[in-house]
């Protein structure tokens, strides 16, 4: 079975086709357990989320605020290995029939073998991988698996990229451009800021990849603010940070759910 990037090309131009951004949901594998975790992927997606990333809990995240930190320490905590990354793609991917990446950074990948590791997210349905800290010009082994497989390989570019290597970024990249709205680490914000439609109108100069902004997005006013001018509105920290404040699960899927729809509704109501 080969990967599903073609299922995310076709989403994103489905919500493109709608005149909307498509809404990105990040959540990470084995939180608040393995089990938990497929049930809150199934969760933003019942809520309305077009796409969503799994996040591979890392020790040493770069790119992760406090409170995604915190979900993936619960996560390797509890024993979380790749196994159950791929099972929690494979099952939401089967449950929904909707596009499912995986967000890492490239250690795990490398120690893993990236044979093996493309070769078992192109079998559980995937559609590819958003790897933050892997330089393009270290990728060639990677994209090489990866487009065997039929699996994306989205690359982030930040406001500080200049436009050359922007062009770089794009031109190595697919399925769609995560734009960083600002220079930081991952949380939710007052504002998403001015950079990040600046960065967005330089980067579509590059490609004709979508850019979807992720970064500092946690309601659905911002929601509907990046939506006027992205391709894709990428929300991590708020879902996680619903379940953390949940007083159980149940109440913390229904809380996903929710902010999902909520969200649906912003991006919806920009164009």
């Amino acid at each position: 079975m080969s990967g599903n990037i073609q299922l995310l090309s076709d989403t994103l131009a489905g919500a493109k086709a709608e005149g909307r951004a498509a809404l990105i949901a990040y959540l990470p594998a084995g939180f608040p357990t393995v089990d938990g975790g497929i049930e809150a992927v199934k969760a933003a997606f019942d809520g309305g989320a077009d796409v969503v990333e799994v996040g591979l809990p890392h020790s040493d995240p770069v790119l992760d605020g406090p409170v995604i930190q915190t979900a993936d320490d619960i996560a390797l905590r509890g024993g979380l290995k790749i196994k159950d990354v791929m099972r929690t793609v494979r099952e939401a991917f089967e449950a929904t029939g909707k596009p499912v990446l995986v967000m890492t950074y490239w250690n795990p990948i490398y120690i893993y073998g990236v044979e093996r590791f493309t070769t078992e997210l192109a079998e559980a349905g995937g559609a590819g991988c958003i790897l933050p800290d892997l330089p393009v010009q270290e990728s060639a082994e990677w994209r090489q698996h990866a487009e065997k497989n039929g699996l994306g390989t989205v690359f982030v570019v930040a406001p500080s990229s200049q436009d050359a290597r922007l062009a770089t970024i794009t031109a190595a990249g697919s399925g769609f451009v995560y734009a960083a709205s600002l220079m930081g680490v991952t949380g939710t914000r007052e504002s998403v800021g001015n950079q990040a439609q600046e960065l967005v109108r330089r980067t579509k100069a590059t490609t004709d990849l979508p850019v979807c902004v992720g970064l500092g997005v946690s309601n659905a006013v911002q929601a509907r603010e990046v939506a006027s001018f992205a391709d894709g509105v990428i929300v991590g920290s708020a879902f996680v940070k619903r379940m953390l404040d949940a007083p159980d699960e149940k109440a913390g899927l229904e809380g996903v759910r929710a902010l999902a729809a909520e969200l649906a509704d912003g991006v919806r109501g920009a164009k």
